[in-house]
């Protein structure tokens, strides 16, 4: 018997499009009530109705299952269709269930040694077969570097993982379905097919950030090979869609590490490999690393993520940096917005980055050109004071003041926090000015400031913007 398939399709991770809905549009739950049966027939094992599905009523079939699908995606769990749900259905995604009980197959139906073997059957035609033997080694090195598993590629006879580079129906009882569509799929590991690794000849995949960076397909499709299944984590490799992630930057995010380890155990190096974590706005330890506004929005960034917020209401969104802004680094150091340009600016180490709305500017360029000393090598946070005319940038226990009508900094500076900021303290993580009043962040906690009288209003705690 053949072991299900597990798939992985292309779609952008935390997309912030809505491609056919409209905020104007009266009845969500009729327009798109096929659709989400559909949907819900196919990836959480909805019983077809056999008729319209009509109005739903509490604890029928269609509102348990439509509320388990939005659990799984971090929606707002109502039971009923909004806009944000209907924007999940219509991304292109992974063909599996999403109901699952565990993250991974039962330990006793993973592989039984650690010592595995793969075999390159093709090539695909759009990448030099270097450059495609090298993805497919980083993949699997993946997880090698946080398992004891190893990975011997084999050019002949029997192995554990064969790989394939195939299109259409293929023969394997999950046929592929052209461009744009299913990307890969994997089996789980067992006998025959299980394990095996197949790619849509179909797509376009390179090794860099354009179309479909094989590197990150194979790396999802190999954590199936290996017994692992789809995430809720967002940010997790195994979540189901394509990663909005450079993939020099890549890092495998723990919740991936800690579902590997649970089936094969940790790497046997002193030091245990840690990844990135994906925030949950309410957590009492988060820490910003940037805040801005971006007309009217409020943005703040979290290492590679971003939470994305209208002042004015509704609930935040978590993106990733680099699917709002695809050649803005990760782990940025601050970020302000002068309103009156309508540019953004964000900085990291000594360089930084300008924005206009969601496009990057082409150049990076130093920080030394706002008149910052050549010994600045960090900028720990930036705001602009709009009534000021005025920007400030904050290093270590120090800060400047920039004229951003002259292009130049003001005389007399840098100052110390302490004394242009009475009762602020140095190492201030965060800045952004709302509504006439600062607002300082510093580890969990932020500071609401009043420039004219010259005091903290109040301390707040860091993820209040969030609905926390």
């Amino acid at each position: 018997m053949k072991s299900l398939p597990l798939l992985l399709l292309s779609c952008t991770a935390l997309s912030t499009a809505f491609p056919a809905a409209s905020p104007d549009d009266a009845d969500v739950e009729s327009k798109y009530a096929n659709l989400a049966e559909k949907y819900l027939e196919k990836y959480y094992a909805l019983k077809p109705a056999g008729g319209p599905v009509g109005r739903r009523r509490v604890n029928n079939p269609f509102t348990e299952k439509l509320k388990q699908m939005q659990k799984f995606f971090g929606l707002k769990v109502t039971g009923t269709l909004d806009h944000k749900t209907v924007e999940m259905m219509e991304k292109p995604r992974c063909g599996v269930h999403d109901l699952g009980q565990y993250s991974t197959v039962a330990k006793s139906n993973a592989w039984q040694k650690t010592d595995l073997t793969y075999k390159i059957v093709n090539f695909t035609p759009d990448m030099p077969q270097a450059d495609v033997e090298y993805s497919l080694a980083r993949a699997f090195k993946v997880w090698s570097d946080v398992t004891p598993l190893t990975f011997t590629r084999v050019y002949q006879g029997d192995c554990d993982i064969e790989i394939k580079f195939v299109t259409g129906d293929h023969r394997d009882n999950s046929p592929f379905d052209g461009p744009n569509g299913v990307l890969a799929h994997a089996f789980q590991p067992g006998i025959g097919i299980g394990g095996d690794a197949h790619f849509d000849d179909d797509e376009r995949f390179t090794k860099n950030s354009q179309e479909y960076n094989l590197f990150l397909v194979a790396a999802h499709e190999f954590g199936h090979s290996l017994g692992l299944h789809h995430s809720e984590d967002p940010g997790a490799l195994m979540y189901p869609n394509y990663p909005t992630t450079e993939p020099n930057q890549f890092r495998l995010p723990q919740d991936d590490i800690n579902a590997i380890q649970s089936l094969y155990g940790k790497t046997s190096d002193e030091v245990q490999p840690t990844g990135p974590t994906t925030p949950s706005k309410c957590d009492s330890n988060m820490v910003v690393d940037a805040v801005t506004t971006l007309r009217g929005e409020m943005f703040f960034f979290v290492n590679r993520f971003v939470w994305r917020k209208h002042p004015q209401g509704g609930e935040a969104d978590l993106l990733f940096v680099q699917g709002l802004w695809e050649s803005l680094p990760n782990d940025i150091d601050a970020a302000y917005e002068n309103p009156n340009t309508e540019e953004i600016f964000v900085f990291k180490g000594d360089k930084y980055w300008t924005l206009n709305g969601f496009e990057v500017q082409r150049g990076i360029k130093s920080i030394t050109r706002f008149g910052l000393p050549k010994n600045v090598k960090k900028i720990d946070a930036a705001v602009h004071v709009e009534h000021l005319g005025k920007t400030f940038f904050f290093v270590k226990n120090k800060y400047w003041s920039y004229d951003e009508e002259r292009k130049a900094m003001d005389q007399g500076y840098p100052k110390f926090i302490a004394k242009g900021f009475p009762g602020m303290t140095p190492n201030i993580d965060a800045a952004v000015y709302y509504r006439g009043l600062l607002y300082f962040f510093q580890g969990t906690v932020q500071y609401e400031y009043s420039i004219e009288s010259r005091r903290i209003l109040r301390v707040l705690a860091t993820n209040s913007w969030l609905g926390c």
